[in-house]
């Protein structure tokens, strides 16, 4: 987890997933590159001057949020003792360059203008792993955590909407479905898995069918050395955001790992699912891929 992008943006819960990068940073001695999460104005058709000064106003707006934005974020570094990348204030995508050869880990601005959910996706594809917060009314957006996990290719890790007195990833919680998801997951999840003091595989063996059982996930990880217990849970309950929730409290683990929509967004929209209770619902961090 050398290469960590992030969006910051001003909000309330802005500098939840901010700080959650930080300490991914100073675990793995990686590099978190940083831009301001924004939607580009409309585009004005009209050569209404009432239209121009809204047009002005809205760039006004943005240019103002960038500089919040990046105020937290030099703020959120400083306190979480992570350094700048020297010479490397703007540097964006440039300042990755020979990050494995530096000691420590070090953080950059990529000063990007109107930088939506599309470059987020798009732009995540280059980095190990993507931060998001988790989408609430007034903090960040599900959009903004959907174009991550679908579009960047790789893994996102979700800070919940407040600040985390202790550190997280010492006992990790495995919701194991059977999918390929989850089987993506928890392979791109491995530097995690093995820093972890202690891990415990969730699973409905019943109700897998023909899926490799939870029990053979547990065997797959305790072949690389970890400590893995297994915890069978009642029929169904693997579909079940809250039971997967519960039970990860229940085992006092700091850390899930799930993958996402493993049924169509369209079916959790209608009749709801697990990862979409887990996104309304979690007081955790959650490592997801899909």
């Amino acid at each position: 987890m050398k290469a960590i992008l992030v969006p910051a943006e001003s909000h309330g819960d802005g500098e939840h997933a901010l700080r959650m990068a930080a300490e991914v940073a100073r675990r793995f001695a990686g590099h978190v590159e940083a831009f301001a999460l924004q939607m580009p104005p409309l585009v004005n058709l009209t050569w209404d001057p009432a239209g121009v000064a809204i047009m002005n106003g809205a760039d006004f707006d943005h240019r103002r949020n960038r500089d919040e934005a990046r105020e937290l974020t030099e703020r959120v570094m400083r306190e979480a003792d992570v350094p700048i990348a020297p010479g490397e204030g703007d540097g964006g995508a440039e300042a990755l360059a020979g990050v494995s050869a530096r000691s420590g880990p070090r953080w950059s601005w990529n000063d990007k203008p109107m930088a939506g959910d599309a470059f987020l996706g798009c732009y995540g594809r280059v980095f190990d792993l993507t931060v998001v917060g988790r989408p609430s009314p007034e903090g960040a957006s599900i959009t903004s955590l959907e174009s991550a996990l679908f579009e960047s290719g790789g893994p996102i890790l979700i800070a919940p909407p407040m600040r985390l007195e202790t550190g997280f990833g010492e006992s990790i919680a495995v919701a194991w479905n059977g999918s390929s998801e989850t089987a993506r997951t928890i392979a791109f999840a491995r530097p995690f898995l093995r820093m972890a003091k202690r891990v415990v595989v969730l699973a409905d063996d019943g109700g897998l069918g023909d899926q490799p059982s939870g029990a053979l996930v547990q065997r797959r990880l305790a072949a690389s050395g970890l400590d893995v217990e297994l915890k069978l849970l009642p029929s169904g309950g693997i579909r079940s955001g809250e039971t997967i929730l519960a039970e990860t409290r229940a085992l006092g683990c700091d850390l899930l790992l799930k993958g996402a929509y493993t049924q169509s967004r369209l079916r959790q929209m209608i009749f709801g699912g697990a990862t979409s209770g887990i996104l309304a619902k979690a007081d955790l961090p959650v490592f997801m891929a899909h």
